[in-house]
């Protein structure tokens, strides 16, 4: 079996989107406290569950990304490119609701717009 890499740029840009998912996913899983602590959270009030959830949303995140990568197809890129700009609506609402405007999270929205607009971008034919 073949790992295939895209000829065309706007294709691995979507593919490059992927991979960086997967690689988010994929030191979200092995390094949960890191991540949480990035987060803002303090570990000592982070117990087991929270652990485990932030592992498992890390998995997702592998999982998606990886996806992504082994079938290369426009559904699967839009699928992860929905699935990251509804990521990115989460994180506006907490902007505004949560009254959580901290250069952190804006900082965050804006990687998440751009990886999700480099998958949707190329299924959508805009690259």
């Amino acid at each position: 079996m073949e790992l295939y890499f895209p000829s065309e740029l706007p294709e691995q840009l979507a593919f490059a989107a992927a991979t960086a998912i997967a690689l988010i996913g994929l030191l979200t899983l092995l390094f949960p406290a890191t991540l949480l602590r990035w987060g803002g959270f303090s570990i000592g009030d982070v117990g087991a569950e929270g652990f485990g959830a932030t592992r498992s949303t890390g998995g997702l995140y592998l999982g998606l990304g990886l996806a992504s990568v082994a079938l290369a197809q426009d559904f699967t890129y839009l699928m992860l490119g929905s699935a990251l700009a509804f990521a990115a609506l989460g994180r506006v609402l907490s902007l505004f609701l949560d009254r959580g405007r901290t250069a952190r999270n804006v900082f965050i929205l804006l990687l998440q717009l751009m990886l999700s607009a480099m998958p949707l971008g190329y299924v959508f034919g805009y690259f």
